[in-house]
């Protein structure tokens, strides 16, 4: 139960493949073993039925998981708007299908928004890799390529242009002003590794609300599980030119002086 001034809160988790079945049900337990408990977990499966109804076998006497189908298109984008659409905390926290939460990842959610102007918080994503080590060619700076907080991020309580999809929050009421995740924008079952739909939603909710405060507490972690496969040049290689495409896309959908500030800043003081 949330306390006096503070959100109940939803965490949405989107799944896609039987692939991550072990990941799928660590990333639950880890929202399930808070120590300020959700209101509610959400698992949305995209566009897989045998997935979708082995989880809903899973959790069929879980009160406090729900499982859905993706009910957009396929991808992240749609599949997260079906969780947003489908949920009832006053905050919806994201976290991805292969990641593991510390204990108070939503305790440190919860105490950003007892600022009514806090409409997101991010947190911070530690790698761990499959070999359990960084390869040692790769440097902390792209992080990012795993979908990790990468060096040159500030430390602490912060704020920032744009939270991290995979381990983020947002008020309801910024669903209310800038809308969900656009579907155009990110993965979506193409084989390329593209990203930016969470970039894109920040700056159009800033531009909504421009007295919208969103952060980023570095208390707030989650732990990303780097498969075999993305430790080697070639996925990195791979998903930095899919990160220039969907800069791209950012950039048309909401300008380039906006879709690349915080790009420009980070290059000219790292």
């Amino acid at each position: 139960m949330s306390g006096p001034g503070t959100p109940e809160i939803s965490v949405v988790i989107c799944a896609y493949t039987e692939d991550r079945w072990e990941d799928v049900l660590a990333a639950v337990a880890s929202v399930r073993a808070q120590s300020r408990p959700a209101l509610e977990t959400l698992l949305v499966v995209d566009h897989n039925q045998a997935l979708l109804d082995r989880l809903g076998k899973e959790y069929q006497e879980t009160e406090d998981v729900r499982v859905l189908a993706n009910a957009g298109p396929r991808g992240l984008s749609a599949g997260r708007n079906t969780g947003i659409a489908a949920s009832r905390g006053e905050v919806v926290a994201f976290l991805d299908d292969d990641a593991v939460a510390e204990r108070d990842w939503l305790k440190h959610f919860a105490e950003a928004y007892a600022d009514p102007r806090v409409m997101a918080v991010g947190g911070r994503t530690e790698p761990v890799w499959a070999s359990g080590r960084r390869p040692d060619w790769f440097p902390e700076e792209f992080d990012w390529v795993v979908g990790c907080t990468y060096r040159g991020l500030p430390p602490g309580r912060v704020r920032v242009r744009n939270v991290l999809g995979g381990n983020a929050s947002f008020r309801r009421s910024a669903f209310d002003a800038a809308g969900g995740f656009a579907t155009g924008i990110g993965r979506d079952g193409n084989k390329r590794p593209l990203g930016g739909e969470e970039t894109e939603l920040c700056i159009r909710l800033s531009r909504a609300r421009p007295d919208a405060i969103l952060l980023i507490d570095d208390r707030a972690v989650i732990h990303h599980r780097v498969p075999e496969v993305r430790e080697h040049f070639r996925y990195f290689r791979t998903r930095t030119y899919a990160e220039g495409l969907s800069k791209a896309l950012v950039a048309r959908s909401v300008g380039a002086q906006k879709g690349l500030e915080s790009e420009r800043r980070y290059t000219t003081r790292v």
